[in-house]
């Protein structure tokens, strides 16, 4: 090799020499400052899943996000666990609807030791409608919801308080967005009343827009349609001229299948919800994804034009 052909080659592999150092400085800074964002987002645990998504709209990669109810279980009967009371203690804020929702809040709260964890009650600041806990189906109060979660945050980590407040802004708008549909899409119907072949979860989303709803079940978890709720719902069916029963998320649609059989109409789900399954968590469904399929099937149940 000549002088100048070694020179060459020396200045080459200096350059890849410099190039691959370069390179693993890039991935070491890369690697730590994902490690230090993954130790410092916040833990955060929530009841159901409407505050599971709200949080995750407001929080995105700054909170490590756990929902206490697993994908599928019907909310109504839940009763944590020790796993799930360990999750929420070892957590840095946990979100829950209200005490009429989750009556074992205040037995789970006195037996955890965490004196910094921040709890957070959804339903601060909002007046409840004849001791329904479902307050998140009317939109102003999801709205709520959203403050008070955001609120949270902003007492757990200050310094990013411009980056919780403006995705908080940008969902409030989305769920005021989703209101303005409802009121639209339920304008003009010709039908004012439907059944629900469920629990009473819709009275926030009835009054919300002034129609009017009859269910099979009461709000205990236990409660089971009478044989004169039954005979009422039937009656009421055939003599408003329904043609579409809605039934519920997460339970057999038996009642529904019996009203469907005895009266000819036909089904379409109202989903309240409280939780998904697991297809639908992997499937990234959202809330509001959620409650535009409820408006559009209201829309079929009410006979909307």
């Amino acid at each position: 090799m000549n002088e100048e052909n070694y020179m060459w080659h020396m200045i080459v592999k200096a350059l890849m020499g410099f190039c691959l150092l370069f390179v693993f400085s890039l991935s070491t800074v890369s690697c730590t400052k994902k490690e230090e964002v993954e130790r410092n987002r916040l833990k955060v645990v929530t009841s159901l899943f409407p505050f599971y998504d709200f949080a995750k709209n407001i929080g995105r990669e700054n909170v490590e996000l756990s929902l206490l109810l697993p994908p599928g279980v019907e909310p109504h009967s839940f009763e944590p666990t020790p796993e799930d009371i360990k999750k929420i203690a070892e957590g840095d804020i946990f979100i829950y609807t209200n005490k009429a929702m989750e009556p074992w809040i205040d037995d789970v709260l006195k037996g955890i030791e965490n004196k910094d964890l921040a709890v957070i009650d959804s339903s601060s600041g909002i007046t409840f409608m004849d001791a329904d806990p479902h307050i998140w189906l009317d939109f102003l109060n999801a709205q709520k919801a959203v403050d008070n979660i955001l609120d949270g945050f902003l007492r757990k980590d200050p310094k990013n308080k411009d980056f919780y407040t403006k995705n908080a802004e940008d969902y409030k708008a989305r769920l005021d967005e989703l209101d303005r549909d409802f009121k639209i899409g339920l304008s003009d119907c010709r039908k004012d009343t439907f059944i629900h072949a469920g629990h009473f979860a819709f009275n926030y989303l009835t009054k919300r827009y002034n129609i009017e709803y009859l269910s099979a079940y009461g709000t205990a978890p236990d409660s089971e349609p009478t044989p004169k709720r039954l005979m009422l719902l039937l009656k009421k069916t055939k003599e408003l001229g329904i043609k579409h029963i809605c039934y519920e998320e997460l339970i057999k649609p038996e009642i529904a299948n019996v009203l469907s059989k005895e009266t000819g109409a036909e089904l379409v789900m109202l989903h309240a919800g409280h939780n998904i399954t697991r297809e639908e968590m992997d499937n990234g469904i959202t809330f509001i994804t959620l409650m535009r399929e409820n408006l559009k099937n209201l829309r079929i149940a009410l006979q909307c034009r």
